[in-house]
């Protein structure tokens, strides 16, 4: 099992002045805070995608996690990322050896998803899924809206998923739907256009998305609580 982990975004709706996944929370980054999950999950390989200027920092990071290379880890590589998201995952995609059979896809800004959510979707993966993603329900209504603000339906929310990450795939559909070239705001929609089935998981509401400083507080508060510490469930 592979996992490549995108942390290549550039933290300007942070108000960082640095990538995303370099600020710090409770003392140490969301690429650190990320990673002790990864590893706590027991994959093989890790593939770490960061800005090209930044890639000696995010393998100090790395050292800190899982120690110098040696047995008592998954192997980790820091590659830098493209231009954009789909780039980045590809890059990352591309530095997993030909042993790794199925990848998880997993964003550095989502640095307190339990454990539980990569075994879930692992578990998904071993049962022969070809695509796999944790998903929450919705609690707000959601409108449908025309160009000119009209509403043109209310979908119901037993049906809608707010979708997280890690996303695991079989690593040959994973390609596939990359190489496709199909523009898409995950890597779901990617492996969808193909007409490939994804099958939705449980997902946490501790797998939140770290985009705006109250998001920040937010995380600071749960891991204040003793939410998400490394191998928690």
């Amino acid at each position: 099992m592979g996992v490549v982990v995108v942390a290549a975004g550039s933290g300007s709706r942070l108000g960082a002045d640095r990538p995303k996944a370099f600020v710090e929370l409770a003392g140490a980054t969301l690429l650190e805070h990320a990673l002790r999950g990864v590893v706590a999950a027991g994959v093989d390989e890790v593939a770490v995608v960061v800005p090209a200027d930044w890639v000696t920092q995010a393998e100090m990071v790395a050292v800190a996690v899982v120690g110098p290379a040696g047995p008592a880890g998954p192997a980790m590589t820091v590659v830098p990322g493209g231009a954009e998201r789909t780039d980045s995952v590809a890059a990352g995609l591309s530095s997993l050896s030909e042993q790794v059979h199925h990848v998880l896809v997993h964003d550095a800004a989502r640095c307190l998803t339990p454990v539980v959510v990569f075994e879930r979707v692992i578990a998904a993966l071993a049962r022969g899924a070809r695509g796999a993603i944790p998903g929450v329900p919705v609690v707000d209504t959601i409108k449908t809206v025309a160009p000119d603000g009209l509403i043109t339906g209310t979908p119901s929310r037993d049906s809608l998923r707010a979708v997280q990450t890690p996303q695991g795939f079989r690593r040959d559909v994973l390609e596939q739907a990359h190489a496709a070239g199909v523009p898409a705001t995950d890597d779901a929609a990617l492996v969808e256009a193909l007409g490939h089935p994804v099958l939705v998981v449980d997902g946490d509401p501790r797998s939140l998305k770290i985009t705006t400083p109250a998001d920040l507080v937010h995380a600071e508060r749960l891991l204040a609580a003793g939410s998400r510490a490394p191998g928690h469930r």
